[in-house]
């Protein structure tokens, strides 16, 4: 599930919280933050394993575009030069507009939208202090942290974002301290999906910006599907379910 997402159809203050937590500099550096690159080496050579990263976002999003076999200094030093070549081709409103379209959220979650809609139920317009910490935490270890299968692990995620957004002053001790108390839900939604295979085989004729609109009345389909997965539930497990509908006028 991935869903196009634009800057104006996500709340405002998880734009902010993502860039504090993820890449501070961000709107200042053109792709590369010298400065966390050398306190990660510094943190490697110190401690003698990786302690933080130093991926800007742009970097991040060369990695999702075009995804790494390794984590070796030849992978990171290509993932750098594809940063800088994405921040000389894109404005910063369209790297970040890809990212939260790209960016992993767990099981087959690709962006910000599908997440909020799988997670909460709701568009990430409307989402909480406490909603926002938990979608910035999931894209470093997207199955890990995912809330529908590993619900402490989400939540001490989350509240580790709520302590850094305090230290960076994006958030009042107080706020966040509301936002800590708030239940993280191991709930995840069905994302709709009616008449999938006759959707993904079409998908191939859809033109950009234009809406491809099939024969089929959603009301009926509806119908079929429920008819379809109560036939299955009968007929037991590990079976396929086909139907034919035909119009006897």
């Amino acid at each position: 599930w991935r869903l196009e997402t634009r800057l104006d159809q996500v709340d405002r203050e998880f734009i902010d919280m993502l860039v504090a937590y993820e890449d501070k500099r961000f709107w200042d550096h053109r792709g590369v933050d010298v400065l966390a690159l050398c306190r990660a080496a510094s943190q490697f050579a110190t401690s003698g394993h990786i302690v933080s990263g130093g991926s800007t976002l742009s970097m991040q999003l060369a990695r999702l575009i075009e995804p790494r076999d390794s984590r070796s200094l030849a992978s990171k030093a290509k993932q750098i030069l594809r940063a800088i070549q994405i921040e000389r081709r894109l404005s910063k409103q369209e790297i970040l507009e890809r990212y939260l379209t790209l960016a992993p959220y767990g099981g087959n979650l690709e962006g910000v939208r599908a997440a909020s809609l799988a997670y909460f139920g709701k568009e990430p317009k409307r989402l909480t202090v406490s909603e926002s910490a938990l979608l910035v935490a999931l894209p470093q270890l997207p199955e890990k942290r995912r809330p529908d299968r590993n619900l402490d692990i989400a939540h001490a995620a989350r509240d580790r974002v709520l302590d850094r957004m305090v230290s960076s002053g994006l958030l009042g001790e107080r706020e966040a301290a509301r936002a800590a108390l708030d239940d993280v839900s191991g709930l995840r939604r069905k994302l709709p999906a009616l008449a999938a295979h006759a959707s993904y085989a079409m998908l191939p004729k859809a033109e950009p910006g234009k809406p491809l609109q099939l024969t089929i009345r959603k009301s009926v389909q509806q119908g079929l599907e429920q008819v379809a997965r109560e036939a299955a539930r009968k007929l037991g497990p590990k079976l396929s379910v086909a139907m034919v509908m035909a119009d006897a006028r």
